[in-house]
């Protein structure tokens, strides 16, 4: 059905909140490795709201209300999610939005993944995608919110503005989310709850609030010192502009305990121009009795007003760079913090123990921070077109690859006589490929016949001596590649040029204006390969299916230096015999039928070696030489 009137382009307020004595719809989110907030299901929601009611610090069991979430817990006092068998940890939040949007009226909008299956949309992008539905815009253009997306109500179907790839999408109705009245929860910190009475001088509770002082104390700091925020001067009202990370940020708080004369710090969290809403928050000392409390919400000296911005500016990758980086520079001395630098398991603590622990220590009331893992540098600054270069040595800037071409007037027969030399004394030893002694016949014998070769002859081959039953080697030369090359079974040794069967596609190669970590002395080179989905041919898995390919263009890098040029004429010969990819299973997603590395290692990653994909890495260059070595591309095959 035609949808009249004109599309939508996002505005950049968008979404706003309601008036604090209002309902509002409740949607627990947890943060993605790619920095989205990914909202839970309503039915999870309303579980996580219904032990928030009966314990603000106790642990939120996924598994009872969703069989595929058994190994997630969620810590209300950490306000992290806990994966219990591999030791994942990451935050989670407690998001708001009107009673009337998609979440409050149980609708959800979804895309159609590769698998054929629906990936809902981010609760942002929902709500923006059901607002326009609902005043029957025909489309609606979601790259103002960062995705370069058009959406097409009329086909229902999401295109992607760069690649032009379409998907379906669809809205199907569920489970409104949970609403609530009242208030929204001022910041979570530990400890976490509500109390009344005067404050405790235990040692527990000293560690805790001077902890507490101390970590808003520095966070304010760090605020002025970012965006220029007069906040904290005797008798000055400033303005400090920060991002608004959670309605419940567990750890830290965004005010200053202390205030001294009559201060007016208006401190706005977000960066629409929607009308806020506007929450008086005046400071008082750090004093926390042993019961848990909420923050004090009186005092005699300051005026604090703290704004939340209509638009919700937390979903954005920029913003949320910005607050995490500020989270994790915010660590007070004297609160200890567990050393998770790595979830693979590389950091001193394993992921799980230390999860654990910080679970058990913020719930006994103990401050703990847990180290993030810092983001890979997947890419360098930005680069001009004129700034890409040539590399000295090397001809051209791209190579394309095209299916491949037959080499014509070499049959099987023929490919194995011309690299092995027949042998008049038989050892009495096991053919490697067979199986069956060499003195007997070829274990191929009835099942395979070419003319010339019997199945009792017997040849070794020239380099490496290794022998085998003839009718062996043009059995194992027909299940291969068919491209007049033989690889010895037994220890590797190419005869002839290998090549692979890498789909068509283009690498590009230039010197850009940075140096690589461990190479300061160099500019960099980098590679970009390029290969588009297809259908596979006779030479692949599964000749006549689609097969797909994910993460393309791959962008790679060497130093600009005598070894890397070196590296990189091998990769381009490794390149025209199509060795660099294949296709078949991905070892990192389990995907089958997609493009997928060849055993020859690249660097991915620019600025760092996060992943193990990076510099500094001083036996990079000596190991891929070894690699190329293996697929039959040496240094002797370079031409000068």
């Amino acid at each position: 059905m035609a949808r009249p009137g004109s599309g939508l382009l996002v505005p950049v307020n968008g979404m706003g909140y309601p008036p604090q004595n209002l309902a509002r719809v409740v949607v627990w989110e947890w943060l993605n490795e790619h920095g989205r907030w990914r909202p839970y299901s309503a039915a999870v929601c309303h579980h996580i709201e219904n032990v928030l009611k009966g314990d603000a610090r106790g642990s939120v069991v996924l598994g009872q209300v969703d069989a595929q979430l058994s190994p997630y817990i969620i810590d209300l006092q950490s306000m992290h999610q806990f994966r219990q068998d591999t030791g994942t940890m990451r935050p989670v939040q407690r998001n708001f939005y009107e009673p009337s949007s998609a979440p409050g009226k149980g609708v959800v909008w979804e895309w159609e993944n590769d698998n054929g299956s629906w990936t809902p949309y981010d609760m942002e992008i929902c709500v923006t995608i059901q607002n326009a539905y609902e005043k029957q815009h025909p489309w609606l253009d979601l790259t103002s919110l960062g995705f370069c997306y058009l959406i097409d109500f009329n086909s229902m179907s999401q295109t992607n503005r760069q690649s032009q790839r379409k998907r379906r999408l669809r809205r199907r109705m569920d489970l409104a989310y949970p609403l609530i009245m009242g208030s929204i929860p001022k910041s979570q910190s530990w400890p976490v709850g509500s109390s009344s009475g005067q404050p405790c001088s235990c040692q527990q509770c000293i560690l805790v609030n001077s902890t507490r002082a101390a970590s808003n104390a520095i966070l304010a700091s760090q605020k002025r010192k970012l965006y220029g925020g007069t906040a904290g001067n005797a008798g000055a009202t400033g303005t400090l502009s920060v991002v608004r990370q959670s309605n419940t940020f567990a750890g830290t708080s965004f005010w200053s305990p202390t205030s001294t004369g009559t201060n007016n710090n208006n401190i706005s969290l977000g960066g629409g121009q929607a009308k806020a809403e506007q929450m008086q928050l005046p400071l008082s000392a750090a004093n926390f009795p042993c019961s848990p409390m909420m923050p004090s919400l009186s005092s005699a000296h300051g005026h604090h007003t703290l704004t939340i911005n209509g638009q919700n500016n937390l979903n954005r990758p920029g913003t949320q760079r910005i607050s995490m980086g500020t989270a994790r520079g915010a660590i007070p001395a004297g609160v200890p913090a567990l050393p998770v630098k790595n979830l693979t398991g590389s950091g001193p603590v394993h992921p799980a123990l230390a999860g654990m622990t910080g679970i058990l220590m913020c719930a006994a009331g103990l401050p703990v921070c847990l180290t993030r893992a810092p983001k890979p540098i997947l890419h360098p600054p930005p680069i001009n077109k004129s700034d890409m270069k040539p590399v000295p040595g090397v001809n051209g800037m791209r190579r394309k690859t095209k299916k491949k071409h037959l080499r014509r007037g070499k049959t099987p027969e023929d490919v194995v006589r011309r690299y092995t030399e027949k042998i008049k004394v038989i050892p009495d030893e096991d053919c490697t490929i067979c199986m069956e002694r060499l003195v007997m016949s070829s274990g191929y014998e009835g099942v395979l016949q070419h003319k010339g070769i019997k199945p009792e002859l017997v040849g070794k081959l020239g380099k490496c001596g290794h022998m085998y039953h003839l009718l062996c080697l043009v059995a194992m030369y027909n299940n291969g590649n068919k491209d007049g090359s033989l690889q010895c079974p037994t220890c590797k040794t190419i005869y002839g040029e290998k090549t692979g069967t890498q789909p068509p596609g283009k690498m590009e190669y230039h010197v850009i204006p940075h140096c690589l970590p461990g190479y300061a002395d160099s500019k960099t080179i980098r590679i970009v390969y390029d290969i588009p989905a297809g259908i596979q041919t006779n030479e692949h898995p599964n000749p006549g299916k689609k097969f797909s390919a994910r993460g393309f263009p791959r962008h790679c890098y060497l130093p600009d230096n005598e070894k890397g040029r070196k590296v990189l004429k091998l990769l381009i010969m490794a390149w025209d015999r199509r060795l660099i990819f294949t296709i078949g299973t991905s070892s990192t997603t389990g995907e089958s039928d997609t493009v997928v590395w060849n055993e020859i290692h690249h660097k991915t990653e620019f600025g760092s070696n996060l992943t193990g994909h990076g510099y500094p890495d001083p036996n990079y260059l000596d190991n891929v030489l070894r690699e190329l070595l293996a697929q039959g591309v040496g240094e002797d095959n370079l031409k000068d």
